[in-house]
């Protein structure tokens, strides 16, 4: 505790940290609290799970009056993170009982309103915030202490405009703090309109890359999920796993298909309503659900500590998501296992991922041999009204995958797209996988990634291609958030 005495926090918030059972800050803790506290501007880089809140809320709660109107405006870009962030400063905060409000969309605005006008500290996502600021129901006006947490998360999701439209709605004498754990072109641009002469400030990565072990397995598609059920069945007891999926709809028809199969799995994703997004949460972190199974918008920005495995049943569209996924695991010296499975459709986005990150070292692991689970897509209720993914796409729905094969080590699925030419091997480290791995630095060759038989992986030149029909229900929406959050409960969204 007297390492954050130290930091110049006021005895009242030591109190309440001490009550949390911190005893030592984190590296961003320890370079941000004496910035906030002096009132400076900061861009921070750091990502989840560093300590973040605790780093700019334990300044900021120190300036600010009881009842003196708005005084600090937290931006977060999800319902999840807004929620968190609120709950942990009001822990910070007990003893000057200040009152911290969140708003987000996908809520009724009635109970908002009346909030707002005793808030001292607002935590918010950009769309609601901008909808109550047209409604004139917020008043920024005394806003003395500005936070845009996850940024380059909020700009990757559209709403880049709308926070330039809070911004200049604010007060110009205030105090701007931007954490974000990459640092864009259009974060430089908003620092440079809207900070005074910032202090920059990082953090050493979460993750110990000496920790992760990453594993891709070749898959047809009618198996996928047969694989990931034995993976899980037999290899991944007694921890935390998180899945990735790229749309609403495969996360409910992966989360229901694992329920049924004796696997303890939720699904979380932007179409849930946000008691049953926060009981799911909850549930995972305290154990009572071992796996969950997620959209990148749903799952970022929540601190999930313990994570043993990630496994991508989708591989992302954008590489960044990537990154953000497998930085789940390997964190607090443990060991962590990112898991990809690829079926035909996911080799162009596989591809993306190596090719950008020419130092991940991803091995090619070779499947077991598994029986075939016959799986039954998601309801009405979780398709929504858009195009979504249909079944023939949950069990494969590509003929190159071919169909009625229960053994996985057939002929086309021993080709290596993504491995050296070379080969080589490296000694296996982290948790356990299921079957031997061969190593792969994943680098192209030529002009692109080649199988041993000439044919599976894609190529350099691919990477701009518009695709197969098979990638079409994969692709990005990048359509503007609807102010407000979102209403719409379409099955090819990402959050």
């Amino acid at each position: 505790m007297n390492k954050f005495r130290q930091l110049g926090i006021d005895e009242d918030i030591l109190s309440s940290i001490e009550n949390l059972g911190f005893s030592e800050p984190t590296e961003i803790q320890q370079k941000a609290i004496p910035v906030v506290i002096q009132k400076k501007d900061l861009i921070a880089g750091s990502a989840t799970g560093s300590g973040k809140t605790l780093a700019f809320g334990a300044g900021i709660i120190q300036h600010i009056r009881k009842g003196a109107g708005l005084q600090a405006l937290i931006l977060a870009p999800t319902r999840e993170l807004a929620e968190q962030i609120s709950e942990s400063l009001k822990t910070f905060a007990k003893h000057k009982k200040l009152t911290v409000v969140s708003i987000y969309g996908g809520v009724s605005l009635n109970p908002q309103f009346s909030a707002l006008q005793k808030a001292d500290i607002v935590v918010g996502t950009p769309g609601r915030i901008l909808d109550h600021m047209q409604r004139e129901t917020i008043n920024l006006t005394k806003v003395k202490h500005l936070v845009l947490d996850e940024a380059d998360r909020m700009l990757d999701m559209g709403f880049l405009d709308d926070v330039r439209r809070i911004m200049s709605q604010c007060p110009k004498e205030k105090q701007t703090l931007l954490f974000s754990a990459t640092i864009s072109q259009d974060i430089r641009d908003l620092s440079r309109n809207f900070m005074i002469e910032p202090v920059n400030i990082s953090a050493t990565p979460m993750v110990d890359p000496s920790k992760l072990k990453q594993v891709y397995y070749q898959v047809s598609g009618p198996l996928k999920f047969s694989l990931l059920y034995h993976l899980l069945a037999n290899d991944t007891k007694g921890g935390l796993v998180m899945i990735f999926c790229n749309s609403r709809q495969m996360v409910e028809t992966v989360a229901k298909n694992l329920k049924k199969n004796g696997i303890d799995a939720m699904g979380v994703h932007g179409g849930l309503s946000q008691n049953r997004r926060s009981d799911t949460v909850s549930g995972f972190n305290k154990g009572k659900i071992t796996a969950l199974v997620c959209t990148d918008v749903a799952a970022r920005g929540l601190d999930i500590p313990g994570v043993s495995h990630v496994y991508n049943y989708d591989i992302p569209n954008d590489t960044k998501q990537y990154v953000h996924r497998i930085g789940r695991t390997a964190r607090a010296g443990k060991d962590g296992l990112v898991v990809n499975l690829l079926s035909q459709r996911d080799h162009e986005n596989f591809g993306k991922v190596v090719y950008d990150h020419k130092d991940f070292k991803i091995e090619r692991a070779d499947p077991p041999v598994v029986k075939r689970i016959e799986t039954s897509a998601a309801s009405s209720n979780a398709r929504g009204n858009g195009r979504g993914m249909s079944r023939s796409s949950f069990r494969g729905g590509d003929r190159q995958d071919g169909r009625g094969r229960d053994r996985m080590r057939t002929q086309g699925e021993r080709s290596r797209p993504f491995e050296r030419r070379e080969g080589g091997s490296s000694a296996s480290r982290g948790p356990s996988h299921g079957g031997s791995s061969r190593s792969s630095d994943a680098r192209p060759q030529g002009s692109g990634f080649r199988s041993r038989g000439g044919q599976g992986g894609p190529s350099r030149s691919s990477f701009g291609s518009r695709g197969s029909s098979d990638n079409r229900s994969h692709s990005s929406d990048r359509s503007r958030p609807r102010m407000g959050g979102n209403r719409s409960n379409s099955s090819n969204r990402r959050d």
